[in-house]
This record gives structure tokens, C-alpha cells and sequence, in this order.
């Protein structure tokens, strides 16, 4: 069966006028220009309390995959470790999606509103920058609270080894390599949330945006917005963590270098977007919504 010819016109649901088959991809392109327009006229009131959110529920994902990897090197191999951080670190996206929030990565899919001069140009990038920084807030905050929870000394340490070694590895990335993670990783993301749009009930939502997901976080790619929890919790248990923490692991506290993470979050910032607006969007919107296909159908 041709890909665009998913539905079947017969049964109960076909006769209601009501289906749970999945969108066609010409009708996910036109989906997504339609939220992007939608999103463009939020108030920036709600649009950064959305972000704020986001960025909390992709601090949970990111909350859950490190306590999920603590204890974990040495006893499982590398592969299946990434698997399993990478398919609860799904929590995160779900929560956006499903719950309702705006991710900056996500919102990179914009761009398909913009080509289609649906969108002008300062409309997209007020969402994007007021998106971003109610991420930042988000993300950053609940890693403040998971601090001051005490939840990084559980295992012994172990989970706030786990969060020491994310914030390390993530901070110290060559930026050139921060820059290429970042685009392959929200062609993953964006890809989650193209599945997304075309599925019609919640279960089926959950089922398109696990396996991205899982994808980019196993492969080791780089999210912007997930680097905005990481890294700060990384440094606000170096600089504030009691000597008795490093007692427990045995080590003395790192050295999380900020000056180059801040730099990384740009790169990385800076590849998503490509990632997402480029790779995916654009393509997407050139495949099923560029002018002069739409003046054939």
C-alpha cells in the first residue's frame, strides 16, 4: 500500500466522521505549520511559563535516566546502559507533548509556518528566544531543587557520581563536536515530534517519540535544553556538596570548567536549531508544502 493511502474508508469510524488512523505525512507538514502559527500568538506570558515547564519535564527525563544509569558501569556493557538511560529519558519529551509545554527544540519546526509566509520572521524568532530562555529557567531551577533535595547523595553517592560525570563530559566537549551532536541530535527529536503530531490517540503519541528518543540519548547526542539541567546540578554539587559526599565517593570535587559550557550550550543551541529547522523541517516543508507541489495537487 502506498504511504499515502493509510486510511481505510470503511468501518464505524469512517462512517462517524471520527478516526484514530494516523496522519499521512502531507498532513503531519500541515499540522505542523498550523501549530507553529498557533504558537506565534501566544502572549509571552503563557509562552514562557510553557517553556519554564519544558525545561522542567527534560530536567525529569534527565532526573531519571541518571539515577537509571548510577551503580551501572562495570556490570552492564555501554550499549545496553545508553538503552536504558535514553528510554526513561523519554519522560521527558512525553511530558512535554502530552502535558503540554514549549521546547525550544521542538519549536524549531516552526520554520515550516515561516517558508510557507505563514509566520514573519520576528514572529519566529520572539518564540524561539522567549522559548529558550523559559527552558533555561526551567531546567535550571528544578536541578536547584533536585540539589537541595539531597537526591544526588542517594546510593552512596552513586547518583551524584552519575551527575558529576554528565556535567564533566558534557562541559568539556571540543565545541566543534558539541556543534555536530547537537544537529544529529534534534533530527532525532524533531522526528519524535513529526511521529507525534501524525498519531492520534495518547498511547500512540508515547509509542512515535520513544524510540527517537531513546535513539539520540543511546548514541550519546547533545540536547541544549537537557545541558541546562546536567551541567548546573554537575556544578552546584562541586561548588556546595558537604565534604562528607566526597567522603562517601572518595575523590575530591571537579573542576566544571563554566566558561566552556556556556560556550557548548551555544554550539550545541546552534546545531539543534540546524537539526531541527534545517534537516527536518525545512525538508519536510519542501517535500509537502513548498508552492509548486501544492499548486499540482
Amino acid at each position: 500500500m502506498d504511504h499515502h493511502d493509510m486510511r481505510n474508508p470503511a468501518g464505524p469510524e469512517a462512517a462517524s466522521g471520527v478516526t484514530l488512523d494516523a496522519l499521512v505525512p502531507d498532513a503531519i507538514a500541515l499540522a505542523a505549520e498550523n501549530l507553529g502559527v498557533k504558537k506565534a500568538h501566544y502572549d509571552t506570558a503563557t509562552l514562557f511559563a510553557l517553556a519554564v515547564l519544558a525545561g522542567a519535564f527534560i530536567a525529569l527525563g534527565g532526573l531519571f535516566a541518571t539515577v537509571t544509569m548510577s551503580g551501572a558501569e562495570g556490570m552492564l556493557p555501554y550499549g545496553v546502559m545508553r538503552l536504558l538511560g535514553g528510554l526513561v529519558f523519554s519522560l521527558g519529551l512525553i511530558l512535554v507533548l502530552i502535558g503540554g509545554a514549549q521546547l525550544f527544540t521542538g519549536d524549531a519546526l516552526m520554520v515550516m509556518a515561516w517558508a510557507s509566509g505563514r509566520l514573519k520572521t520576528t514572529e519566529m524568532l520572539r518564540v524561539w528566544t522567549i522559548v529558550w530562555v523559559g527552558n533555561f529557567v526551567g531546567a535550571a531551577g528544578t536541578a536547584l531543587l533536585v540539589f537541595l533535595s539531597g537526591q544526588y547523595t542517594f546510593g552512596h553517592g552513586a547518583v551524584g557520581a552519575t551527575a558529576l560525570y554528565f556535567a564533566t563530559a558534557k562541559s568539556g566537549l571540543p565545541v566543534g563536536q558539541a556543534f555536530i551532536l547537537g544537529i544529529l541530535c534534534n533530527v532525532l527529536v524533531c522526528l519524535a515530534v513529526w511521529l507525534a503530531l501524525g498519531a492520534r490517540s495518547v498511547g500512540d503519541k508515547i509509542l512515535a517519540m520513544v524510540f527517537p528518543v531513546t535513539a539520540f540519548v543511546a548514541a550519546g547526542f547533545e540536547h541544549c535544553v537537557a545541558n541546562m539541567y546536567f551541567v548546573p546540578l554537575g556544578l552546584l554539587i562541586e561548588w556546595f556538596a558537604p565534604d562528607s559526599f566526597w567522603a562517601d565517593l572518595g575523590r575530591a570535587p571537579p573542576s566544571i570548567p563554566v566558561g566552556h559550557y556556556l560556550l557548548n550550550l551555544g554550539a550545541v543551541t546552534l546545531g539543534n536549531w540546524i537539526g531541527g529547522a534545517v534537516l527536518v523541517g525545512f525538508v519536510y516543508w519542501f517535500i509537502y508544502r513548498r508552492p509548486s507541489r501544492l499548486a499540482r495537487h
